[in-house]
């Protein structure tokens, strides 16, 4: 678990507004839910044979005895909260959400044990043009951050689940067969989660998988008009994909549609967004059935990303336009100076900061450089007498200027 330190909020702010700016265009509304829920709502919802739920769940007891467990994702939270308090049933829902995850797993480059995600999720809509709406949504925000040209979709269909039974009983006896040859996660997925073995990361087990039964021959005619309408939908929008065959979820809930965006900008190929359709979920856990489909964003790796692509605004890590600072430390001086600072930050938009304490002018000045500010205004006892300040110029070759108050509210700030 990590701190985010002030030289890196700023990207995370330009992220987030970017997020709700983007939101806000197709409609979304943000819910918050709690990051501690009971044991059993993860369990039931992502798969008890998991990695999540096996390995990777904090998990204890509170003083009832009770299992709880810090939220691992934010699907199972959303669906729970939207039951619990009568959002789903003969409804459509846009909703999004933001925060921190845990899970217990590995530290690597972009991951670690409390992340941050941020999630989309929808209810209520059933066809392939919901599905593409999220797929635009999440196009339009890579352009928006600057890293639309690092990042790749992919695009795959697991069929109903039905289907995917069909197809997960024949994979297995297929592997069986060949199982000394896999490589150990694989090996142990073969009798908990066989479709995982699919995106295994082993060449070895890549090979043998060229042989295995092909999912899309088991797929029902539903799921794949679904899947051929989308692709139809995303063509005339313009947004290109590759089908990737071999593209599972690690979670039990996806059925038909399930999509990733990768990027190999960060070394080897990562995912930066991930999602698809969940329609079984909502019944899973005791609603009605609801259609529903959704995708989450790693916003570390999306840190990352935008920090190795992105040419981001200077002005983002910018804390003032302008640095007031005293050129005397007479009480009557910090007086003019901290009303002053109050006025501007009352009658204009600008980002006032304000040389505090005692020092030498040589450090407020060093202070104001280091705060980004275009402009140092100097208050000295002059100045409080002739009601005027010195205007220095930190980012231009202007000579220094005296000018009165009056002007400075009047006409001088306006050309900021």
């Amino acid at each position: 678990m990590n701190d985010i330190l002030p030289e890196k909020t700023p990207v995370w702010q330009f992220l987030e507004n970017s997020v709700r700016d983007v939101l806000a265009g197709y409609g979304y509304r943000e819910i918050r839910t709690p990051i501690v829920e009971q044991t059993d709502l993860f369990k039931r919802s992502i798969g008890e044979v998991t990695d999540i739920v096996e390995k990777e769940m904090y998990t204890f007891a509170d003083r009832n005895d009770e299992s709880l467990t810090l939220r691992p994702e934010g699907t199972a939270s959303c669906v729970r909260a939207c039951e619990e308090h009568g959002l789903l049933y003969n409804q459509v829902q846009r909703l999004w959400y933001a925060g921190p995850m845990f899970r217990y797993e590995r530290p690597q480059k972009g991951r670690y044990r409390q992340f941050h995600q941020i999630g989309v999720e929808t209810f209520g809509m059933s066809g392939p043009d919901i599905d593409a709406e999220l797929i635009l949504l999440s196009a339009r925000l890579w352009k928006k951050l600057g890293i639309d040209g690092a990042v790749t979709l992919e695009i795959n269909t697991l069929g109903s689940s039905e289907s995917r039974q069909r197809f997960k009983d024949d994979l297995v006896c297929y592997l069986t067969t060949r199982k000394e040859d896999l490589d150990p996660d694989s090996q142990r997925r073969l009798t908990s989660n066989p479709l995982r073995i699919l995106d295994s990361k082993s060449a070895q087990t890549q090979l043998i998988l060229n042989e295995a039964p092909n999912f899309h021959d088991y797929l029902d005619d539903e799921s794949v008009s679904h899947f051929e309408s989308l692709k139809v939908l995303l063509e005339s929008a313009g947004v290109n994909f590759r089908v990737n065959s071999r593209l599972v979820r690690g979670l039990d809930y996806y059925s038909k549609t399930v999509f990733e965006w990768v990027t190999d900008a960060l070394g080897a190929q990562g995912t930066v967004c991930a999602g698809g359709r969940y329609d079984g979920l909502v019944e899973q856990l005791g609603g009605k059935a609801t259609p529903a489909v959704g995708f989450a964003m790693g916003v570390e790796r999306l840190i990352l990303l935008i920090e190795s692509v992105s040419k981001l605004p200077e002005a983002l890590y910018q804390q003032a336009d302008i640095y007031i600072l005293p050129l005397s430390a007479t009480l009557d001086v910090k007086q003019k100076i901290l009303c002053l600072a109050e006025t501007l930050r009352s009658e204009t938009d600008l980002k006032v900061m304000l040389g505090c304490g005692d020092g030498s002018l040589k450090s407020h000045l060093k202070k104001a450089d280091s705060s980004g500010a275009r402009v140092a205004l100097l208050v000295g006892q002059a100045e409080l007498e002739n009601d005027t300040v010195q205007v220095k110029f930190l980012r231009e070759t202007i000579d220094q200027q005296e000018i009165s108050v009056k002007d400075l509210t009047d006409s001088f700030l306006t050309k900021f």
